[in-house]
């Protein structure tokens, strides 16, 4: 179980790492597509369906709503 949680973490701090040189429309949908994933895994298996189809499709809702409202962020210049 350790080396399952060493593993989670080590993988975390990877992706992390991994988002600090994305502009803000690249963060929203790398952000946008997790939350998506996570959310429609859960409604899907609080709705008794499929939560493998939940997770696509929210990923993919998140991941365009991500994306547009990191577009907006940098037509704002922050």
């Amino acid at each position: 179980m350790k080396k399952l949680q060493l593993a989670a973490i080590a993988a975390a701090v990877t992706l992390a790492a991994g988002c600090t040189n994305m502009n803000p429309a690249q963060q929203g949908t790398v952000t946008g597509a997790g939350l998506g994933a996570l959310g429609g895994a859960g409604i899907a298996a609080i709705a008794g369906g499929d939560a493998w189809t939940g997770a696509a499709i929210g990923a993919v809702a998140g991941g365009i709503a991500g994306n547009i409202h990191g577009n907006n962020q940098m037509q704002a210049g922050w």
